[in-house]
């Protein structure tokens, strides 16, 4: 149960989920953090975290002020205050000295490092706390961070495209494209809100992608650019494709298996590419590649393989969402994704919007 004092600073909380937002281009790995300082009911300083090593949202926010203006406020923040040294020093800390009166939080820090500490010690030090103010809107903000540190994997989007009719492709093997140009500038923003990118071999030779720099230019979230990953269990990338040929510009990661001939793993190194090998596994299963990407930094990860790939996260129950485009076309014939549409039941659909002709539909587990 919330303090009834906690209700009036809702306005505030909405400001400090706004202001965590304004971190997604950069604060990854990292949770995105705001958060805003009231004296007597006003707004008086806000802040956000804005990448790895910089100050955290408090520490923005209470930066430059004398202790006259932080002493006796308020402190509303979206995320528990840390209360251990990593990069930057604890703000629990911070708040303390500050003088702060009370802090309220919309979410409990899921990092087993805080998870609750955090408050703990702001409480023991006389500061009154309250959590849980817009924690919904606090989780979904930060979904990446939270299965990372919950689950000890990324968040996992598929994504695909299919026909009235249900087919991803024309034919097995082959690219085939169905959307429109809205659809297409939405995926980009799509992708580029990802730290991580994935598809399978089977979709890297079929279509050349570049899932690359050029596609994000101009958009809000271009300053990161995303790690590409392929799954590849010989890898067989070709280096004249686009995605080698860009490696140098933009990270990318073969995940390869034993099968893999050591000449071609050196021939994909030399050309930029990273290469995470499974040492006993001829197909790398899926649970070791999304730990090689974790430990990359990546937290969230967008999918746009084939059904053979997006069946197998389905079948291993490692998607959180899905992302369905549907174009006003018929293919008549092609690729069905059998193995997705099966498992539809399985969710429940939780948004609808217009791109341009197309489509587009975001399911949720259950």
């Amino acid at each position: 149960m919330l303090p009834s004092w906690s209700l009036a600073l809702l306005p505030a909380m909405r400001r400090a989920l706004a202001l965590a937002e304004q971190g997604r281009a950069g604060a990854a790995p990292n949770p995105m953090v705001g958060a805003v300082l009231l004296r007597d009911g006003r707004a008086v300083a806000e802040g956000w975290h804005r990448q790895p090593g910089g100050p955290h949202a408090e520490a923005a926010c209470l930066r430059g002020l004398p202790l006259a203006a932080t002493r006796g406020a308020d402190l509303v923040v979206s995320l528990e205050p840390c209360c251990h040294t990593g990069r930057t020093p604890p703000c629990t800390e911070l708040i303390l000295r500050a003088g702060i009166r009370r802090v309220v939080a919309a979410m409990a820090d899921p990092n087993p490092l805080v998870s609750g500490r955090g408050l703990a010690a702001l409480e023991a030090a006389g500061v009154q706390t309250a959590c849980g103010l817009l924690e919904g809107e606090a989780r979904e903000l930060n979904r990446h961070f939270v299965t990372a540190m919950g689950r000890g994997r990324p968040w996992i989007t598929l994504k695909w495209a299919q026909s009235l009719d249900g087919r991803i492709s024309a034919a097995p093997g082959e690219g085939t494209t169905l959307t429109g140009r809205a659809s297409r500038e939405r995926t980009r923003a799509l992708r580029a809100a990802h730290p991580g990118l994935l598809v399978g071999i089977g979709t890297a030779l079929a279509d050349d992608p570049l899932l690359g720099l050029p596609a994000l230019r101009g958009l809000p979230f271009a300053g990161r650019a995303p790690h590409r990953l392929v799954l590849d269990a010989r890898a067989r990338l070709p280096l004249e494709g686009r995605l080698v040929r860009s490696a140098r510009e933009q990270p990318l990661t073969v995940l390869c298996g034993t099968a893999a001939r050591a000449a071609r793993v050196r021939a994909l190194e030399r050309a930029g590419v990273g290469v995470a090998r499974h040492p006993r596994r001829e197909r790398p299963p899926l649970v070791w590649a999304l730990a090689q990407a974790l430990a990359l930094g990546l937290d969230g990860i967008l999918v746009e393989g084939g059904a053979t790939v997006h069946g197998a996260f389905l079948a291993e129950g490692l998607a959180d969402e899905l992302i369905i485009v549907t174009a006003p076309l018929l293919l008549g014939g092609g690729t069905p994704p059998t193995v997705v549409s099966g498992a539809l039941p399985l969710w429940r659909p939780v948004w609808r919007t217009q791109a341009g002709p197309d489509l587009w539909q975001g399911w949720r587990r259950g």
